[in-house]
C-alpha cells in the first residue's frame, strides 16, 4: 500500500477552526482542542439562538400591541380576535410597528376590530333567535 500523507488536510482542518475561535479569549483561540470546544458550542448556541430570537421579537411586538391597545381602552385579545373576524391579515410586526410610529392609523384598526365584534355579536345574536 501507498503511504498517504495527511498533513495538508489536517492543517487545513485545523485552521478552520482556529479561524472560526478568532476573538474567543485566551486558549480558547490559540490552541486547537480548546478551539474545537468551544467553536462547537458557540455554533450549538447560534443555531439555538436563531430559534430564541424569534421567540422574543413576538413578545416584543406583542407587548407593543397590548400597550397601544390599552391606550385606545380595548383588550389585546378583544383586537386581535376583531381583526381576525373582520379578515384583516396584518402580522404582528407590522401592527407593533403603527402602533409605535403611527398611532391614528393604529385607533382606525382599533376601530374596524370592535365594529368587527359588535357586528359578529349582532349575528350570533339574530342566528339564535
Amino acid at each position: 500500500m501507498v503511504r498517504i500523507k495527511t498533513n495538508v488536510a489536517t492543517q487545513k482542518r485545523k485552521k478552520k477552526v482556529l479561524k472560526q475561535a478568532r476573538g474567543q479569549f485566551g486558549h480558547r483561540s490559540k490552541r486547537y482542542r480548546q478551539a474545537v470546544r468551544s467553536v462547537v458550542k458557540g455554533l450549538t448556541y447560534q443555531y439555538r439562538d436563531r430559534k430564541v430570537k424569534k421567540r422574543e421579537f413576538r413578545r416584543l411586538w406583542i407587548v407593543r400591541i397590548s400597550a397601544a391597545c390599552q391606550e385606545a381602552g380595548v383588550l389585546y385579545s378583544r383586537f386581535i380576535n376583531g381583526l381576525a373576524v373582520a379578515n384583516v391579515d396584518i402580522d404582528r410586526k407590522v401592527l407593533a410597528e403603527m402602533a409605535v410610529n403611527s398611532p391614528e392609523a393604529f385607533k382606525k384598526l382599533v376601530n374596524v376590530a370592535q365594529d368587527a365584534l359588535k357586528s359578529g355579536a349582532k349575528k350570533a345574536d339574530a342566528a339564535a333567535n
